[in-house]
């Protein structure tokens, strides 16, 4: 621990941290480009592709297993994230990509891995022939596989919105929750729709390897909102200078005990470290919370006037704490909203506190967007495509990555429930705004990139 620089006082308070409020490393992840994979047929693609993912990450699980005891800090999953598929797919046609899908789930099947993210495609100024086929291979290969995550990124600030993208993306998710009906239509639970994807997420269903990262790296995503909201609530009630800086030094500490665990990790692998992630990202856990952390700052319950502002206040404190810690923060740096992952979110959708109109809102101002909202079975493919767009314009325009995770539940209603299990959690479904929006969709084309855009 001595090139961090650690001293006796932090590890015991990182110890604490573990024990007392629920401090974890959520992921340990690989990325692995997939470029020297590309062959002329379906079958050597494949054939490379698991070669290279099981060769990079054989030893994943039994080093993550290590650290975990050395340091006794829970790793809750070990991931993988490869290049986005649509750039080394060649002139695979929707089956062929199907069995690229199935691929990947058996070489994470076989590591003992979690999840594998980068089922993907890059379609935010037009799409080719082979961003098509992934795209119509979407709801078979997410209803076939168990571990595979899925992204496209339909919009930027330097291109715009493909609106023929995000309309089609509408209908896909709809197509997605109809293939897994019998399970809650849970595979939209492995698909994010962004604008401004980043390259170096660690973090599913958005995760891969972007083309400018290395061969292979190890980025770590680290989470703590456990650990915030004690230190919000042993501030009392401090002036928002004061609260800032609470949660700036808490989230230096927690930003450097993840460093510590991905130099480590990355160390034994044999491969280079990338990137810390410093992101609350919530559990069902009752104090595993950013709504709790937002209720601790002082609002009756999250989705009430002054949420954006709070959270807004959270994201900025978490993110500079971070860079204070470590020259190396990237990924999504922030606070999380995840509707079904978080008790006190739960909570205040059942109770009608928090809407989508209200959580739209506060995706200006934290890490990614509207994250795990499940609606009614019935919603209209156009409906799910604005919602993308609304999500995408706020990204598009405030220069930040947005994303969508929205699952239609099939044969669910407004006040119904759906338990996606483990940390994904459970939701009510909540309700949509009935006024269509097809008119607007139907437009297609391109939604022009912002005057943001031209910064040269």
């Amino acid at each position: 621990m001595k090139h961090l620089g650690f001293s006796g006082e932090e590890i015991l308070e990182t110890i604490g941290m573990v024990r007392h409020e629920k401090l974890d490393i959520r992921t340990v992840t690989v990325g692995i480009s997939l470029f020297d994979c590309v062959a002329d047929d379906c079958a050597t693609l494949c054939a490379a592709i698991r070669a290279k993912v099981t060769r990079v990450a054989r030893d994943l699980t039994k080093v993550s297993a290590e650290i975990e005891r050395e340091f006794g800090i829970p790793i809750v999953n070990n991931r993988i994230a490869v290049t986005p598929v649509s750039l080394i797919a060649g002139r695979c046609g929707p089956d062929e990509m199907i069995r690229i899908g199935e691929t990947l789930d058996r070489a994470a099947h076989d590591l003992g891995i979690d999840f594998i993210g980068g089922f993907s495609a890059h379609v935010e100024k037009g799409m080719t022939a082979v961003d098509q086929a992934l795209i119509a291979a979407l709801p078979d290969t997410l209803a076939a596989t168990k571990r595979v995550c899925a992204s496209v990124n339909v919009g930027s600030t330097r291109a715009g919105l493909n609106m023929d993208a995000i309309g089609l993306m509408g209908r896909s998710v709809k197509d997605i929750a109809a293939a897994t009906a019998d399970q809650g239509s849970i595979g939209c639970a492995k698909l994010v729709v962004f604008c401004n994807a980043v390259e170096d997420n660690p973090f599913m269903a958005g995760a891969f390897h972007g083309a400018s990262e290395a061969d292979c790296v190890v980025n770590v995503g680290v989470s703590g909102p456990g650990v915030v909201l004690r230190a919000v609530e042993e501030a009392g009630d401090v002036d928002f200078g004061a609260l800032t800086a609470v949660i700036r030094g808490t989230a230096f500490k927690i930003t450097r005990a993840g460093e510590l665990v991905g130099r480590a990790a990355a160390a034994r692998l044999g491969l280079p470290f990338g990137i810390i992630d410093l992101s609350l990202a919530p559990t069902p856990a009752e104090r595993d919370s950013v709504a709790r952390i937002l209720e601790a700052i002082g609002l009756d319950r999250v989705g009430t006037h002054g949420s954006t502002a709070a959270l807004a206040l959270l994201n900025d404190a978490v993110k500079k704490g971070g860079a204070m810690a470590s020259s190396y923060v990237g990924g999504l740096s922030g606070a999380f909203i995840p509707l079904s992952e978080d008790a006190g979110m739960i909570e205040a959708a059942a109770k009608g506190t928090l809407t989508i109109d209200k959580l739209e809102a506060m995706t200006s101002v934290c890490s990614v967007g509207l994250d795990m909202i499940a609606v009614p079975g019935d919603t209209p493919a156009e409906t799910l495509a604005a919602i993308m767009a609304d999500e995408a314009a706020i990204g598009m325009i405030n220069r930040k990555t947005t994303a969508v995770r929205i699952i239609p539940v099939v044969g669910k209603s407004v006040g119904d429930t759906v338990d996606f299990g483990g940390l994904l959690g459970h939701a009510p479904i909540i309700p949509v705004h009935a006024e269509a929006s097809s008119r607007f969709v139907a437009r297609g084309g391109r939604i022009p990139a912002p005057l943001q855009a031209l910064i040269n």
